[in-house]
């Protein structure tokens, strides 16, 4: 189980399989790098890296909870990097992975050869914040993956529609393990804590700012069509400030598409065929 150890003194897990053009993929806010097996099998060619934050997965939970920010995380990634010996990647961002990506690109530009966000974008909806602000760090009703995959589906199916139970089930395994009393987080709860405080000292910063660190860089852009976190009217704006932008819709997705549908998959290989 491949490992690093921060500079703070933490050890974190990390996936690294394949070889061929890197590409570092970053998970959402409370997932790790699970959230990346239904684009792996589309991979094969590449060298795929992910990551578990701090906090999450495999990795150490962070005594100090309010590390648990954009800025730390981004710090984590540039050390994985450098315990890798990559001097650059393809980052492939997640909602937070593709903040993170954002602030890379503000604070190590030359780390980065290209960038692919799925679903997220410099203003995040209000309806998709207080969506997430609602689950994050409460522990599952279901106690076991099919009950869990049931309650996605049914929960999911407006944003999702058609989506078989099946792809559900594997999404429940993904986001949930098995505990001795049901299904637990794959994550440290104090997450929540930590998002409500940083939000409190206004510890937020100008998205927009790190995006125009993105202007030099290859820049791909997946946004679930029925998404409440990145809207069209972004996205819109998005392409206005950097003209080279390459975005696709993923119809019938909402927020986040699994990466495994043909108009992700366009998006990701074009920006890693410019990348190179």
């Amino acid at each position: 189980m491949p490992r690093f150890e921060t500079t703070d003194g933490l050890s974190l897990h990390y996936e690294d399989r394949g070889t061929g053009q890197p590409i570092l993929c970053l998970a959402g806010l409370t997932r790790c790098s699970r959230d990346f097996d239904f684009f792996a099998p589309h991979a094969t060619d590449l060298r795929m890296i992910a990551l578990d934050y701090r906090g999450r997965g495999k990795s150490d939970y962070d005594p100090d909870y309010m590390n648990y920010n954009v800025l730390r995380e981004g710090h984590d990634v540039v050390e994985l990097l450098d315990h890798l010996g990559l001097d650059k990647v393809t980052v492939l961002g997640t909602s937070r992975g593709g903040l993170i990506a954002m602030a890379l690109a503000a604070s190590h530009p030359e780390r980065l050869s290209g960038v692919i966000l799925n679903d997220i974008g410099p203003v995040v909806g209000p309806a998709g914040i207080a969506r997430i602000m609602a689950y994050v760090g409460k522990k599952p009703v279901s106690k076991t993956h099919d009950q869990a995959a049931q309650a996605l589906k049914e929960a999911m199916e407006p944003e999702f529609p058609g989506v078989p139970l099946s792809r559900w089930r594997q999404q429940a395994e993904i986001q949930y393990q098995l505990g001795p009393e049901g299904l637990e987080l794959r994550y440290d709860d104090r997450l929540h804590k930590a998002l409500l405080e940083q939000a409190a000292a206004g510890a937020t910063p100008d998205l927009w700012l790190f995006f125009e660190a993105l202007k030099t860089l290859p820049l791909g852009v997946i946004r679930g069509g029925n998404s409440d976190i990145l809207g069209p009217d972004t996205l819109a704006e998005m392409k206005r400030r950097h003209p080279d932008l390459l975005a696709a819709d993923v119809p019938d997705r909402g927020h986040v598409p699994f990466l495994d549908e043909p108009e992700a998959l366009d998006v990701i290989h074009a920006i890693l065929e410019r990348a190179a």
